[in-house]
């Protein structure tokens, strides 16, 4: 009976047209300057580097800093759950983008097969199982994605000053379907679930907190170790990747791939007689991302990375997050706090690292475009603005752009307008905004509950601009 493991993995059609032909960039950081004097980079310990920034949470044993002396490959895994990186995914991209820039081999693996599992890492519940339509959509965003940030990032650090070697591609995005797809299910049994011992697994944390829990966990969740395990051994035995990196999290999945590596290998060896180079696998997990508060960092609710003056990172925290997601050196940061505290209410270091993370994600000229749309919500006069270039600015944040009918708000009082468009949930809500000073309307503050909308506020007849507020806005396309 061909009873395969295609059976939950088949059916994401077209790989190939996933995938570009070609990588983005054929290049990677030979060394680095400061001050006209140049740091060989192969002389950096990159494990040392991520400690120095507080980007190490456990090694599985220390001798990897002996084994980055050479150069190596390692990967870290991001299941395509939605169709965009967020700030923890982009905390362990930081530590791949630091390995890459030292010289060493980086692969990012999308869990196009683990994607459909689901993995019970840090959760309480089951996840809704996703159909093979949205985890097809979601890969190929975040191919582009991985492939954008990399390209940004190694640009971005070519700026500050790495010197570049543009014939190497040093980077790779894979996935994990390129195997499972073709994997039958007596394989899987066969040449993995052998291995595990049940007992071990449960002892996992992953699987002993839900196991506390009245739903328990499905075998299908059970068994994600065994294929984050797999993906381990065959990037270690296809493509010579000998380190894991994930957060905090993906230990047990990560030593569990260790121990897989370490006995598969010795199959090879010692059952079926066949020569193999047994070279020694670890793993290091990058500490979850918390507030001073023990808070988990919140994600995004948007795809814009607004350089506004409400960023919501405390004093506290803020060498701790420019260290962890830039490439801005110690002492460049230690510079940057220190004029922060001469002034803290001109929230100086939190701009820097809204611009610096804007960049790395974005590009220079997404940089360019999130300053602009900055300068639209928060600086004044905002006259001279074209209501092109606003709206090209807010094209991508559904949240904010909102189309209405002229007739609804020419001539309107403000408390109605503020309704209609959306910035406010009512007219009372308007007014009581209004009363408190925190309702402004093209960055001007509006006193007046009975002031009406005229033509003279729209820029270019078209556009107004309302924030509630210090950080929320709502952009107006006037229409006919």
């Amino acid at each position: 009976m061909n009873f395969r493991f295609q059976l939950h993995f088949k059916s994401i059609k077209n790989r190939a047209s996933i995938w570009p032909a070609k990588p983005l960039y054929h290049f990677r950081i030979l060394r680095y300057t400061t001050s006209n004097n140049y740091i060989d980079l192969h002389k950096r310990n990159v494990i040392l580097e991520l400690e120095k920034r507080g980007m190490v949470n456990e090694l599985t044993s220390h001798d990897i800093k002996n084994h980055v002396k050479k150069q190596t490959t390692i990967y870290c895994g991001i299941d395509p759950t939605a169709p965009s990186l967020h700030l923890g995914n982009l905390l362990t991209l930081m530590g791949l983008l630091h390995f890459n820039i030292l010289g060493h081999r980086a692969i990012a693996l999308i869990g196009g097969a683990t994607g459909l599992i689901g993995d019970p890492s840090g959760r309480n519940t089951e996840r809704q199982p996703m159909s093979v339509t949205m985890i097809e959509h979601h890969v190929t965003a975040l191919n582009q994605q991985l492939h954008r940030i990399f390209n940004n990032g190694l640009m971005y650090a070519s700026r500050r000053g790495f010197i570049l070697d543009n014939e190497v591609d040093n980077f790779l995005v894979m996935n994990n379907l390129e195997w499972f797809d073709k994997m039958l299910a007596l394989e899987m049994l066969n040449d993995v679930g052998r291995y595990f011992r049940v007992g071990t697994m449960l002892m996992k944390e992953s699987v002993k907190l839900r196991m506390e829990n009245e739903g328990g966990i499905s075998f299908t969740e059970f068994s994600y170790q065994l294929l984050q395990a797999y993906d381990f051994w065959y990037l270690y035995n296809h493509h010579q990747c000998r380190i894991q990196l994930g957060g905090s999290d993906q230990w047990g999945n990560i030593t569990a791939g260790i121990d897989l590596i370490k006995k598969k290998a010795h199959d090879v060896i010692n059952v079926k007689n066949v020569q193999y180079k047994l070279d020694n696998a670890f793993g290091i997990t990058i500490p979850l991302l918390l507030t001073s508060t023990g808070e988990k960092f919140g994600k995004s609710t948007g795809n814009a990375i607004w350089l506004n003056e409400d960023i919501t990172i405390a004093d506290v925290d803020i060498e701790k997050y420019l260290r962890m997601f830039t490439l801005l050196n110690i002492e460049e940061i230690a510079h940057i706090v220190k004029t922060h505290m001469e002034s803290p209410e001109k929230h100086y270091a939190q701009e820097r690292l809204a611009s610096e993370i804007t960049e790395l994600v974005h590009g220079s000229q997404g940089l360019r475009k999130a300053q602009f749309a900055t300068s639209v919500l928060f600086d004044t006069p905002i006259k001279n603005m074209s209501s092109r270039d606003i709206i090209d600015a807010f094209a991508n944040d559904s949240r904010c752009l909102t189309t209405v009918k002229r007739n609804d708000v020419l001539n309107c009082s403000i408390d109605r307008v503020a309704v209609v468009t959306g910035a406010c949930k009512s007219r009372s809500e308007a007014n009581k905004l209004i009363k408190s000073g925190g309702l402004y309307l093209n960055s001007k503050r509006i006193s007046d509950p009975q002031y009406q909308l005229h033509k003279s506020d729209l820029i270019d007849g078209i556009i107004c601009i309302f924030r509630i507020g210090r950080s929320n806005y709502r952009l107006a396309q006037i229409v006919d």
